[in-house]
């Protein structure tokens, strides 16, 4: 009783009440999903109802966040921030891209009978993979009209685009005059890499038109940019948004998720895109990046070997697959014969490197990810070109060890925000998976038994020494001090849990899902601190589902994914706050996924052909799959529903006849496909 009542005060804290987590309760949300067949989430705006909001949104050769809301009149706000990756500014360091913001209104240059629509009533709002807005305009005293603004990347070209299209609500046919527009920037030269670029707003109307009631007419919008003396792009609206849709509907196509749960499987379609359509055509070939107007044309050991590329070969987008060998290709250029560390981030298309915090265990993260992507592509060819490096960092990552067998970084992936002494536990976690990864890839390549047998005898010494390091007592729960003197409850203290070390999890669970680390926006970095960081969130939630605590687990994943795609921020996970403020960047969407793949299916890689399988249905679910799973060299569905004696798994592999097994619940099955 006292338990309940100390959390019950604490949840009051933090902004959560029972009501809304320990009960299966939703908190409050501004947007509905609209769609069952495609992501979609729309907020119906009512009278009075002013917000404003934003969302990142990126092509091949651009990006933008567009920040946009309903004033208190019930008029849109929209301004957009351009980037342009590949347009490289001086100094050419890790946030220079050129990017401009703009302001500018193309509906205040429409003339209706000679006048200006006025008194606009935004009626809703659509999110799915472009930003629709609909509203209601009057004109004079009788004229009624309807806008619907959809706003986009293009797929391939440096630009912004935007649709416009009005329909006449009125009576009465009205004249419509839509003007031709263009306004050119031309930058400096000695602040561009490649000298002077040109920016270019250009509205594509030059249309005089009556305007029959019920009739539409619509034009295009662009904001691009290119090099001084380039030739201008010549781009049709109608085209852009068709290959948009064409790009976002791609990824729906494979790896679809169905629960019983709408609002998870909803968020697991859009974070699909979000993870897959930041990647950059450089010239240092395609490059995932983070985004959220600081990240470009870069790589990362943890934002792209770590997080996002393990899930790339379960979504089976060709794009994705290819930026995640490109990224290991660039981190292998920096192997070197004296062991000195590998950069942190290669930056500016791949021909410089940033290094600013040391050594944060990046071989322990490129190995990690390495390994993983490797065995669940399924590529002989790929997994013999990134076996150099992985051997290179699990070797690196062994000369690091301390006197107690774990292993020595100068920081972790935060960069020294939050101390992490000399040695962590997200490395060494890291490290041990990375090890367990490369006895399994060694054997399908047919590298020497010795050496697998030699990674598997160094994991199990590395998982008693980080009980022995790090297992600690910590405010009152026994779990794991995040480094050496450290006394205060750390979100990172769930990674022994994504790669299978279980001994401390129940006190583990406990203190992450204790009010002295989770709040309404997930876990602070540091109890008692008021930092939060999604990715810890998402790691947590791989975590406790791996470990089995099931029902305690989907309570808050169910919470948090009502939070992000239906509150007040969506419709992704985000990075941090107050750092950043929440910006949308891309891994973190692929950490959510991988919440479902690696923790709610529990799917482990263990060959090219081959998985085990540790699915966790929860209690109020019946039944769960993945569809068109495109990992393992294969496309096949994962088919989970409870029945008396258990749970019955299907596996149904194009081309062959269905596998059907029977597993207590809670247990593991090891799958070879065919």
């Amino acid at each position: 009783m006292m338990k309940k009542l100390r959390f019950l005060l604490a949840a009051v804290i933090c902004g959560i009440s029972l009501s809304a987590v320990g009960q299966n309760q939703r908190p409050s949300t501004r947007w509905h999903i609209v769609a069952a067949d495609r992501p979609t989430i729309e907020w119906q705006v009512a009278e009075g109802d002013s917000h404003d909001d934003h969302i990142e949104m990126s092509g091949l050769r651009m990006s933008v966040v567009f920040r946009y809301g309903v004033a208190p009149d019930g008029s849109f706000r929209l301004n957009r921030n351009v980037i342009w990756p590949m347009l490289r500014t001086v100094p050419n360091n890790t946030h220079a891209s050129l990017m401009r913001r703009f302001a500018w209104d193309p509906v205040s240059q429409i003339a209706v009978d000679g006048r200006n629509l006025e008194r606009e009533q935004v009626r809703r709002i659509r999110l799915d993979g472009s930003l629709t807005v609909e509203s209601d305009w009057r004109c004079g005293r009788d004229g009624r009209f309807a806008l619907r603004r959809t706003l986009f990347p293009s797929v391939d070209a440096p630009a912004c685009c935007e649709r416009y299209e009005l329909t006449n609500r009125g009576e009465r046919a009205a004249w419509v005059e839509i003007p031709a527009a263009r306004a050119t920037l031309r930058t400096a030269e000695e602040r561009g890499v490649a000298g002077s670029y040109e920016i270019t707003s250009e509205l594509q109307g030059d249309t005089t038109l009556l305007l029959a009631p019920g009739a539409s007419v619509a034009f295009g919008v662009f904001f691009s940019g290119r090099t001084a003396g380039t030739a201008p792009l010549e781009l049709s609206i109608d085209d852009e948004l068709a290959k948009r849709r064409a790009r976002v509907a791609a990824f729906q196509e494979n790896l679809i998720l169905e629960t019983p749960d709408s609002v998870i499987n909803t968020m697991f379609a859009f974070a699909k895109i979000r993870a897959a359509e930041s990647i950059y055509a450089t010239q240092g070939g395609l490059m995932h990046g983070p985004g959220g107007e600081s990240y470009y044309a870069a790589i990362w050991a943890n934002d792209q070997a770590e997080y996002i590329n393990p899930f790339f070969p379960y979504l089976g987008d060709g794009t994705g697959n290819r930026s995640a060998l490109c990224s290991f290709t660039h981190f292998a250029r920096f192997m070197n014969s004296e062991f000195r560390p590998i950069p942190s981030s290669i930056i500016a298309e791949g021909t410089d490197t940033w290094h600013g915090a040391g050594d944060r265990g990046d071989a322990a993260m490129i190995a990690y990810g390495a390994a993983r992507y490797a065995l669940a592509r399924g590529d002989r060819a790929e997994a013999e070109q990134l076996w150099l490096l992985i051997e290179w960092c699990l070797e690196y990552c062994r000369r690091k060890l301390t006197a107690d067998g774990v292993v020595a970084s100068d920081s972790d992936e935060l960069e020294g925000r939050f101390p992490a002494g000399d040695a962590n536990l997200c490395t060494s976690s890291l490290y041990y998976d990375a090890l367990l990864s490369a006895s399994m890839l060694g054997r399908e390549l047919h590298k020497p038994a010795s050496q697998c047998a030699d990674y598997r005898r160094r994991a199990a010494t590395l998982r008693d020494c980080i009980e022995y390091h790090f297992g600690a007592r910590v405010e009152g729960f026994d779990t794991y001090r995040y480094y050496e003197g450290n006394d205060r409850l750390r979100a990172w203290i769930c990674i022994p849990l994504t790669v299978g070390i279980y001994d401390r999890s129940r006190g583990t669970v406990d203190a992450l899902f204790s009010p002295a680390l989770w709040t309404e926006n997930g876990l602070l970095t540091q109890s008692g601190d008021r930092t939060f960081w999604d990715r810890a969130t998402l790691y947590a939630l791989r975590g406790s589902y791996a470990c089995g605590e099931t029902e305690r687990t989907t309570d808050f994943l169910e919470f948090y994914s009502a939070r992000r795609l239906l509150g007040d921020h969506v419709p992704y996970a985000i990075e941090a706050w107050p750092e950043g403020s929440q910006r949308h960047l891309s891994a973190e969407s692929g950490l959510y996924c991988r919440i479902l793949t690696e923790g709610v299916f529990g799917i482990r890689p263990t060959g090219f052909r081959s998985f085990s399988l540790t699915p966790r249905l929860p209690a109020r679910w019946d039944h769960m799959s993945l569809r068109r799973i495109r990992a393992f060299g294969s496309c096949f569905d994962l088919e989970i529903r409870r029945v008396p004696r258990g749970l019955e798994i299907r596996v149904l592999e194009e081309g062959w006849e269905p596998v059907r097994r029977t597993i207590r619940d809670g247990g593991s099955l090891e799958i070879k496909l065919r």
